[in-house]
């Protein structure tokens, strides 16, 4: 290899040592920390995992939270369906924690939304960083609603009802809603400048889960806005630019929204006001205790609303849509607030909804996600096999052209233009398209990162296993080695070694640097994916042995044979 090639080397394995650094410091929990500066609150929460059981209890005990010792006793109410239980506390009157009955985390225990040592879902706060949650009365009107009540000082009866909302299906019933009426008893009038509504509280479920999933999303105009966790931390910057200090909290006044939510990486709290758009947002980031050294990342958050004013005798009334569930896109997609923006698919929106509708499909057949992503795999490849025999062909016939062009590059090398120009000249003699070979490749970006971006949040893959792997949604991770700690991931080192196999047997055309570049391709994808959902690498690999498969059958071919192209004018003729 010459020196061009080395340092593409160099730099590919300094990269992916680096990336691995940065993904081992995002992901590895985080220290707790050992004392907290005078005058400064840390928000800690227990985690979002417990125990399947008819009362589930925490698996780790949470730091005790800032918020002072309530002077009453707490009171639990208990809404049920077939997919969610809401447990209703009378400590600011709004839902403490939903424990979603179909989804399960690590070591078979419930996922469960919603820290208790954050504001419960629904409470009316008027400063969300420093909360005040109030007594209420509450009393369940029935199996499926429960209604809590208060008399505030200025003589303002507050209530709040919850109940599930009907809906065709029957399972996915995610949708809460909750009614909330402020009548004037009183003899003056009560005058609000506005409040916040909490949204509780979100967190990785899984010490390998994304940190930048974790974030505090809000809609306007159907175009979902964010931060994550990372927002809030510190940075040195790059070189001594862009240095700031850790954020306590963000809060910002917005022109309406939608709905505002708090999300991880495949759960989310999303809540709808129906009655008026909110506007502004507030949340902040707090630590996750897995054991008593071991911290991760969560963020909670809250909603405003506009301010009213009641004369005595007058009510307010407010009504929220509350979604608190996995991020299930063809559940999302039916509520009508574009609550399925909070997938955040980007610029590939339209790729990852097909790709996810059709994989879905596909289980809905074949009863098995990994099945569902070979055949997916399968799929694609055989719509874009005769595009890629052309461009199959195209590269031989380039292949063939080569020692033409290596006479151009000797004839003309110290004019890199004119080169390019005889190149061009002797391609249209011989009626070769130079990107011809490039086409497929083309197509296949889009729906690379289309996957990319689709399976980080497909909760349909959570525990799916096949073959050795136990959870497609994560890495399949089967050993670490010694010393250093770095995990083991099969599926991405087949993926790699098949496109090294892969590009083995492509033709050698284009100019030699440019190849050599080329050829560490598969290192780039490789620590692209390597950390990654097993399922993207499985497609990666599935489709890389389905082009070996299609060289081999090109190679029996004839050799394509090189033959000059009648000018334009004299073929017309």
């Amino acid at each position: 290899m010459d020196r061009t090639a080395w340092i593409v080397v160099a730099l590919c394995v300094v990269g992916l040592v680096l990336w691995e650094i940065y993904l081992a410091k995002q992901m590895t929990p985080r220290p707790a920390p050992v004392s907290v500066a005078p005058g400064h609150t840390s928000a800690t929460a227990s985690p979002v995992i417990l125990a399947p059981s008819p009362s589930p209890t925490p698996v780790a005990e949470a730091a005790p939270s800032s918020e002072p010792t309530p002077s009453f006793a707490e009171k639990i109410e208990t809404l049920r369906n077939s997919d969610v239980e809401l447990r209703l506390t009378n400590r600011g009157g709004g839902i403490k924690e939903a424990v979603l009955l179909r989804q399960i985390a690590e070591k078979g225990q419930r996922v469960v939304l919603n820290s208790d040592q954050s504001a419960p879902i629904g409470a009316i706060l008027e400063q969300p960083a420093s909360p005040t949650l109030p007594e209420f009365t509450a009393s369940a009107e029935s199996n499926s609603t429960v209604q809590f009540e208060r008399t505030t000082a200025e003589q303002v009866v507050v209530r709040k009802k919850f109940f599930f909302e009907k809906s065709p299906e029957n399972k996915d019933n995610y949708v809460i809603e909750m009614d909330v009426d402020l009548e004037n008893r009183g003899d003056k009038p009560y005058q609000s400048a506005g409040y916040f509504v909490a949204l509780g509280s979100a967190a990785p479920i899984h010490p390998r889960d994304y940190p930048s999933y974790t974030r505090l999303v809000w809609c306007i105009d159907g175009r979902a806005k964010g931060i994550d966790v990372g927002w809030f931390g510190s940075s040195g910057g790059f070189l001594g630019l862009g240095q700031r200090t850790a954020r306590p909290y963000y809060q910002e006044s917005i022109a309406g929204a939608e709905w505002v939510a708090v999300s991880n990486q495949f759960f989310t709290t999303l809540m709808a006001p129906l009655t008026a758009k909110a506007t502004a947002v507030w949340g902040r980031r707090f630590d996750v205790e897995r054991s008593p050294d071991e911290k991760l990342l969560g963020i909670e958050g809250s909603l405003g609303m506009p301010g009213f004013q009641l004369q005595p005798g007058q009510t307010y009334s407010a009504r929220f849509e509350i979604y608190a569930g996995p991020k299930l896109y063809h559940r999302l997609a039916q509520l009508p607030h574009n609550e399925a923006e909070v997938m955040d698919f980007g610029m590939f929106k339209v790729v990852c909804q097909f790709l996810l509708n059709f994989m879905n499909l596909l289980h809905s057949w074949l009863h098995d996600y990994g099945l569902a992503i070979l055949a997916l795999t399968t799929i694609i490849k055989l719509t874009l096999w005769p595009i890629q025999n052309k461009a199959n062909r195209s590269m031989r016939q380039m292949a063939a052209l080569s020692p033409k062009v290596q006479e151009l590059r000797d004839k003309y090398k110290d004019d890199p233009t004119r080169v390019n120009q005889e190149m061009m000249k002797l391609y249209k003699q011989y009626g070769i398209n130079p990107v011809g070979g490039c086409l497929p490749m083309m197509i296949q970006i889009p729906i690379f990162f289309g996957l990319f971006k689709m399976l980080g949040q497909a909760v349909e893959l959570r525990n799916a296993k096949f073959l050795w792997v136990k959870d497609l949604s994560q890495p399949d991770t089967i050993a670490h080695l010694p010393l250093l700690g770095w995990p083991i991931n099969i599926i991405p080192l087949c993926m790699a070694a098949t496109q090294i196999w892969l590009m083995a047997m492509t033709p050698k055309t284009g100019d030699p640097t440019q190849r050599r570049v080329m050829m560490f391709t598969p290192l780039i994808f490789l620590f692209i994916c390597y950390n990654f959902a097993a399922a993207l690498a499985l497609y990666y690999t599935a489709q890389n042995l389905f082009s070996i498969l299609q060289f081999y059958q090109n190679k029996r071919q004839p050799t394509p044979t090189l033959e000059k192209v009648a000018p334009a004018g004299k073929r017309k003729r």
